[in-house]
């Protein structure tokens, strides 16, 4: 290797450790996350009524807003763990756990009542997103043709369906989460081999969808693919923070 290729290379690694890693990502998007609970929770208790002051109105509706960034930050970390994970159904069996924890605390704060089917925490959400892409990831594997699209696109059809149902992560009465989530999970499964377009593609859904998930994309774009953290318990500390912040917000709207 010549001195100007090792430049290039030298570069190169420079430019990665500059760059977002999960963990990082992961610390973004708990930040843009905790803003979606001080928009529903918190800030009308400490600005007011929404329906009856425009200035609070306009403050908890930017707060939501910003709080989409995290979509597709979650989204891709969904994906990421996916293809990184040795077990699947662990994985699975894990949202499963953080969605139920979450639902109770979280019905408080949309509903105001412990339990409700009117709507569902943004987890379920990322679980519904994790059953599509494996299924629609075993499909790949192991069919062909024809036969293989049309089964994919009865699956995908199948999940937005679920979300939409079960009103999965409804943000102002605007943007479905759970919708978007799968959305980008598939931008991101089919393009991943090719990253310009998996950008593009991914920046032009999240600005279709109200704008502020596109600037989620734009941090995507400078990951650099490392861990960023050593400590096992970094990880399940992840799990724990939006229940927790649930929780926190239950008990300030009570």
């Amino acid at each position: 290797m010549n001195e100007v290729e090792m430049e290039k290379t030298r570069r190169g690694e420079q430019r990665r450790r500059k760059g977002l890693s999960v963990f990082r990502l992961k610390v973004i998007g708990v930040i843009f996350m905790a803003l979606n609970v001080a928009s529903v929770a918190i800030l009308p208790a400490l600005v007011g009524d929404p329906s009856q002051d425009m200035t609070a109105l306009t403050a908890i509706v930017l707060c939501a807003a910003a709080s989409w960034i995290a979509v597709p930050i979650y989204s891709w970390l969904l994906f990421d763990g996916y293809r990184h994970t040795h077990n699947a159904w662990a994985y699975g069996l894990r949202l499963l756990v953080v969605a139920v924890i979450s639902e109770v605390p979280y019905d408080l704060i949309m509903t105001g009542e412990p339990f409700s089917l009117s709507v569902q925490n943004p987890v379920f959400g990322l679980l519904i997103a994790l059953v599509v892409l494996a299924l629609v990831d075993w499909l790949a594997k192991n069919t062909h043709g024809a036969f293989r699209w049309t089964l994919t696109v009865l699956v995908i059809i199948a999940g937005l369906l679920w979300d939409l149902l079960l009103h999965v992560g409804v943000d102002q009465r605007v943007l479905y989460t759970g919708v978007l989530t799968l959305s980008f999970v598939m931008v991101f499964y089919f393009l991943n081999a090719r990253e310009n377009s998996m950008m593009f593609t991914a920046g032009l859904l999240g600005a279709v969808m109200c704008i502020t998930p596109a600037i989620g994309v734009a941090f995507l774009h400078y990951r650099n693919g490392e861990q960023g953290f050593k400590q096992p318990w970094t990880k399940w500390a992840f799990y724990v923070i939006y229940p927790v912040l649930l929780v926190f917000g239950a008990l300030v709207a009570a």
